[in-house]
């Protein structure tokens, strides 16, 4: 990645760490976002916790719609990625 878009990207991120609510984050997401990209967003995120929860690749594609391929790397990224999923399913479980 160029250096400069780094520099956007984390920009990015600082910018949604500002969000204080779920509205806000919403609406934040609601303006940078389409519906499709938020949409596949939250289907990757949920193909993340079926996967967590231990449920097959079957199950998660009736329960989700998401494609084999998708559901392979988001296992991928659950096993062997930077611990992105695990930490934000583990907070989500811990704030229930």
């Amino acid at each position: 990645m160029p250096k400069n878009q780094k520099d956007e990207v984390n920009k990015l991120f600082k910018a949604i760490l500002t969000l204080k609510t779920q509205e806000e984050c919403a609406a934040f997401f609601d303006d940078v976002c389409t519906i499709q990209e938020i949409e596949a967003i939250a289907q990757r995120f949920e193909v993340a916790c079926q996967l967590s929860d231990g449920k097959s690749y079957i199950d998660i594609n009736k329960n989700t719609g998401a494609s084999t391929a998708t559901i392979c790397r988001v296992s991928k990224c659950l096993n062997y990625g930077d611990g992105g999923y695990a930490t934000a399913i583990e907070r989500l479980k811990e704030g229930n």
